[in-house]
């Protein structure tokens, strides 16, 4: 596709995009397919027109990427750290929160199915985007150029992750307490299941000695468990 085939609102929202970010891309239509779904590639007759290629470009943009400012920044902490630092900043979590903090949910192009099932709030999907934006942006203007974006959007994460900050796995953290402080376990109840079998939404509560949380959503029970337990510390948390 070449650039002038673009419909005049989408160059608009995708010079948007950029303005918000402050990068430029000098092609503007590797720009708008990082944003290309394959669900919305399928349903256009062009499976190939998708951003899975930049993703997998990506990955590796942003891993080397995010590996060089670790080791040349911290020089003292051993592999182990480093390696435990890399893992949680370009997690499907942490890319997911970048994705939507910059607005690429808003700039994703989806099939039908896929945007009506909920698609641009799907965290694997949203995370994929991300990293098609950085394989997309090394295409366009070389590694250096894709380095500084990526570390400006995940430099802070890096230093949520040492301050110890970051997303934390909520049923780890209230079993740890629970367990500590009453040598009991929080106790997880599959409440009720709702929607159609293609779209299930599980509702779990947790239980602490007598107090009862949730219940809370979530699209598998596992997603629904650590949304209770992340109601019951939150609130515990906030006692303490």
């Amino acid at each position: 596709m070449r650039a002038n085939a673009l419909p005049s609102s989408r160059k608009e929202d995708l010079v948007s995009f950029q303005k918000n970010l402050n990068i430029k891309f000098k092609d503007i239509n590797l720009l708008d397919l990082a944003f290309h779904h394959r669900s919305y590639a399928n349903e256009h007759g062009n499976h190939l027109n998708n951003n899975e290629r930049l993703e997998f470009l990506g990955d590796s943009v942003l891993g080397i990427a995010v590996a060089d400012y670790l080791y040349k920044t911290m020089h003292d902490h051993p592999e182990g750290d480093l390696a435990k630092i890399k893992s949680v900043v370009v997690s499907e979590m942490t890319l997911s929160e970048i994705a939507v903090n910059i607005g690429i949910q808003k700039m994703l192009l989806l099939g039908k199915g896929e945007e009506n099932s909920g698609g641009r709030s799907k965290k694997a999907l949203l995370a994929d985007a991300t990293e098609a934006l950085f394989g997309a942006y090394y295409l366009d203007s070389g590694f250096k150029v894709a380095e500084k974006l990526i570390l400006k959007l995940l430099v802070p994460e890096i230093e949520k992750v040492w301050e110890n900050r970051h997303h934390k796995d909520f049923k780890t953290l209230l079993q740890e307490y629970y367990q500590k402080k009453y040598k009991e376990c929080p106790i997880y109840k599959l409440e009720k299941i709702t929607g159609p079998d293609h779209d299930r939404v599980f509702w779990v509560s947790v239980s602490l000695k007598d107090t009862l949380y949730g219940p809370e959503q979530g699209k598998s029970k596992k997603e629904a468990e650590q949304a209770a337990a992340k109601e019951a510390w939150d609130i515990i948390s906030n006692n303490m």
